[in-house]
């Protein structure tokens, strides 16, 4: 079996045959959409690129009988600001329909998935940050969210086909975070060929989120029951970015190269599906007015990964051979151990990093000071964001924050990898 196979069959075992994806398939979304009601919402973004896929999209709607009462452009800004979520809920409250259509890249997903909450069950949406909040409310109210089908536009969060919704303050620069199964689009679609046209940033970030996702997931599942599928998934999506996200850099009208980053993301989302990430994507979220979210979890894993090195040895050694093999390292990582092979690793990933003119430390970014040290450690203490310690795979308490992940965070602002302290 070839990757391309390998690849669907890991996507139809996630899915379960409910995922409209690969190269031209808008056509397919009416039917879908149809299955749920008559009379849908159009929430979407505008970018170059996407009239074709809008004329596709609206003639499979009519040709299966939905009626498009409400389209809405442009209302959801980069990192999902609260206030565009909540402009975003008043549209569905006003307006009569039996299915929400969302359009547009993981911030615009996620503002829907959480408008969808508010339109149905109303509140605060502080009151529904951290794990399980919507399903005990709906268990509570006896009520069914309005069905979501999920159109994705960039190869990155794959927010398409998860159960998070990342909410951001824009007067504290802080992200939060739904996490709940409740919220998972009930049709989840991502038609390659919309990305072909993607620019270079947005071609780059979102290729090192899906990446971030199988790494940070893969780490915390060791000694876990999903470890040989995390290791399965990891290892394709990673090998899929680091092959082929240089080739897109040097043209970018790489077709079978885009195609494997929109496939290596994908597998990103299967994997924050069965684990979760820990500590990279919990630094990125204080990171918002600096960084995307893609750009700063990749920037962040490299230092992640020695702090754990104890215990990730088998995923260093897994992992470490594709970037060896791709010609990002020369050490024989099979006969590394402990902290040297995570030293190792990250020197690998930051070669990598260089050869595709990404940053490698904190102390590189524009703005960067120790208040935002401070905001990330302060961030990390927060009852709401305790599950990514908790997955951790060297897992911190409150207490221990300080100590071990302001080591980091340092050793990241300095790029200096060996004053990293290891718990």
């Amino acid at each position: 079996m070839d990757y391309k196979e390998t690849i669907d069959v890991l996507l139809a075992d996630f899915k379960q045959g409910r995922f409209i994806y690969g190269e031209n398939c808008m056509g397919e979304v009416g039917d879908a959409v149809a299955s749920y009601g008559t009379k849908a919402i159009l929430i979407r973004n505008q970018f170059p690129g996407i009239d074709p896929l809008l004329t596709t999209l609206r003639s499979s709607l009519q040709l299966a009988g939905v009626e498009l009462i409400l389209e809405s452009i442009d209302v959801i800004r980069p990192n999902a600001p609260e206030e565009d979520l909540l402009r975003t809920a008043k549209f569905l409250k006003e307006t009569q329909h039996d299915v929400v259509i969302s359009m547009g890249g993981g911030s615009t997903i996620d503002a829907v998935k959480a408008a969808i909450v508010l339109d149905v069950l109303g509140g605060e949406i502080e009151d529904y940050f951290g794990v399980g909040k919507v399903t005990e409310t709906l268990e509570k109210m006896e009520k069914i969210l309005t069905p979501h089908v999920a159109i994705q536009t960039a190869a990155s969060s794959a927010a398409h086909l998860t159960k998070y919704s990342n909410i951001t303050n824009l007067e504290t620069s802080q992200k939060k975070l739904i996490v709940d199964e409740a919220i998972v689009p009930q049709v989840p679609v991502f038609d390659y060929a919309v990305t072909y046209e993607a620019p270079p940033d947005l071609t780059l970030d979102g290729a090192l989120d899906g990446m971030s996702h199988s790494l940070e997931v893969y780490f915390g599942s060791v000694g876990k029951p999903v470890y040989d599928k995390a290791r399965e998934i990891a290892s394709i999506s990673i090998s899929l970015v680091v092959n082929n996200l240089p080739r897109v850099i040097k043209d970018p009208s790489d077709r079978e190269a885009r195609n494997a980053l929109c496939a290596a993301t994908d597998l990103g989302g299967y994997a924050i599906m069965i684990g979760g990430t820990s500590g990279a994507h919990l630094t990125s979220f204080s990171l918002v007015d600096l960084l995307s979210h893609g750009r700063a979890c990749a920037l962040m894993n490299p230092y992640y990964a020695i702090f754990y090195a104890p215990a990730i040895q088998e995923p260093l050694k897994v992992l470490g051979s594709i970037y060896k093999e791709a010609g990002y390292s020369a050490r024989d990582f099979n006969s590394l151990e402990g902290r040297e092979l995570g030293i190792a690793f990250a020197e690998a990933m930051i070669s990598f990093a260089k050869s595709i003119d990404f940053p490698t430390s904190l102390g590189q970014i524009d703005g960067f000071g120790k208040a935002h040290i401070v905001r990330i450690l302060s961030a990390a203490k927060n009852p709401q964001l305790r599950s990514k310690l908790e997955n951790m795979p060297v897992p911190l308490t409150s207490k221990l924050v300080d100590e071990y992940m302001g080591s980091i965070i340092k050793a990241a602002a300095s790029g200096e990898l060996e004053t990293i302290k290891s718990l």
